[in-house]
């Protein structure tokens, strides 16, 4: 096998060619530690390779794995893996290492994954772009003078160019859907609580966010969900299983649906013509599939849901540098931290706890405002982001004049249809359903009621089955001949 075939099939493929031994995990993790050669030094995705690790992941998998020796790596926050490097994009975590692996990543582990490397992220996962001083800008596949997103645009940036098939993200404000919109590629943000955030976090930012991964295909993304859900010891609550697993309810059409969309943003902030275009475009197709679209979107108080998104971030910001400097013995400061971030870390940690309670109060009313709107519509379609993908640069998290707020702000004018959802807690997929006419993918958020993913897959497939985008490659991509380089 080359890199060309190995790039050609998503993670169930590649285990269907280890159980017909067809292939070994050895050949695979070779093929996926080659690709990193290859094209990383173009999109600087890769963090760190784990090739002693892989061999550990090896030795341990049995038949009955359904994603047995397939190349996997986890982005460096929030999950964690014991002996891994876990620098959460921040010079004041550089070279924390933690003791054992987090709840997920056992999960990960059991599915058959073979842990090869750590992706970048910016720091703290607190920007729509990944481009930490620690590791330099990650680039995207498609166009290196462009993000792949963030925060999860390493794992992004590695799945789109064939490196592995899936990759471990987690989504705060759209850190999941963001970079699967700007790489072309497919990211489901699961319902709150659907997946286990354990043993140190229980809620991680209040709730707000939620651990899963980044795929090529829809059949990956339900298989990998039936292996990862499901509460971990002593987990807040626990929400409802479906009644068979997800890999098997896609096999089913999905019924007809009644669809919400919209293009325009609460917050009246700018949407590009083209991402506008595309959601009209989707809403043919899924009238031509059977399904009853309607223009309608639900309506919140902007202000108050703004200022609880600042409070509640820059509150887990303090917090989490905090935790990274005991890891490593340092002490926070502006040497080691990014302007922004450091105005976050200041902001939260000022923040009186009465305001951290009143931001999450206002989103629990938020979420019964957006609730009451899904009680009439199965899925809102809009944009993912507002616009194509930022170019490097644009999102710079070390710019010495700007506050938290205006940070925050900037972050969600940019990517103005993701972050109610994770106030909500709903799942909310990104499918790679456009191109914009300079090659940059566009991607369309299909969002859920409430712990209802199974809706979400089974559109996603018809979907994709519907408008294919497996066939499409960036052109840096591990299968092409010569690799791009960066020219800025």
């Amino acid at each position: 096998m080359n890199l060309q075939e190995y790039a050609s099939y998503d993670g169930i493929g590649l285990a269907e060619l280890v159980k017909t031994k067809q292939v070994t995990p050895h050949e695979l993790t070779k093929l996926a530690l080659q690709g990193i050669e290859k094209v990383n030094p173009s999109i600087n995705a890769v963090a760190s390779v784990l090739e002693e690790q892989a061999d550990k992941a090896i030795s341990t998998l049995n038949d009955n794995q359904p994603f047995a020796g397939v190349p996997f790596l986890i982005k460096e926050v929030v999950l964690h893996a014991e002996g891994v490097p876990h620098s959460m994009g921040s010079r004041v975590a550089e070279n924390a290492v933690m003791s054992v692996d987090s709840e997920l990543m056992k999960r990960f582990k059991n599915a058959g994954f073979v842990l090869s490397g750590t992706t970048t992220t910016p720091e703290f996962g607190y920007n729509a772009a990944t481009e930490a001083v620690i590791y330099g800008p990650t680039r995207n596949p498609w166009n290196l003078d462009h993000s792949p997103g963030g925060s999860s645009g390493g794992a992004a940036a590695a799945v789109a160019s064939g490196i592995v098939p899936i990759a471990h993200g987690n989504d705060g404000g759209g850190s999941i859907r963001i970079p699967a919109s700007c790489s072309g590629i497919v990211g489901l943000k699961p319902s709150r609580g659907r997946v286990p955030m354990g043993p140190y976090n229980s809620e991680a930012l209040n709730g707000l966010a939620i651990e899963f991964a980044q795929t090529k295909t829809i059949r990956d993304t339900a298989t990998l969900l039936d292996q990862v859900a499901g509460p971990d010891l002593g987990c807040y609550s626990i929400i409802q299983s479906p009644e068979m697993p997800y890999s098997k309810a896609i096999q089913q059409k999905v019924r007809p649906l009644k669809i919400a969309w919209t293009t325009e943003t609460n917050s009246g902030a700018f949407v590009d013509p083209e991402c506008i275009e595309a959601v009209h475009k989707a809403v043919k197709l899924l009238e031509e599939l059977g399904h009853e679209v309607v223009e309608v979107r639900p309506v919140y108080d902007e202000a108050p849901f703004s200022r609880a998104t600042v409070n509640i971030w820059t509150a887990n910001i303090y917090k989490m540098i905090v935790g990274a400097a005991e890891l490593t013995g340092k002490t926070p400061s502006r040497d080691n931290i990014e302007a922004a971030i450091w105005q976050c870390y200041e902001y939260g940690k000022n923040l009186k706890a009465s305001a951290l309670l009143e931001a999450i109060n206002t989103n629990a009313l938020v979420s019964r405002q957006v609730a009451t709107f899904f009680e009439d519509y199965d899925v809102l379609l809009s944009p993912t982001i507002g616009t194509l993908p930022a170019k490097i640069g644009e999102l710079n998290a070390d710019n010495p004049n700007i506050s938290a707020i205006e940070w925050t702000e900037q972050i969600f004018t940019y990517a103005p249809f993701t972050n109610l959802f994770n106030a909500t807690g709903q799942p909310s997929l990104s499918l790679p359903l456009a191109m914009s006419a300079s090659g940059l993918p566009i991607g369309l958020q299909f969002t859920g009621r409430f712990a209802d993913e199974l809706t979400l897959l089974q559109l996603g497939k018809q979907l994709e089955e519907s408008a294919p985008w497996k066939d499409r490659k960036p052109p840096v991509h591990v299968g092409a001949e010569v690799a791009e380089i960066a020219t800025t």
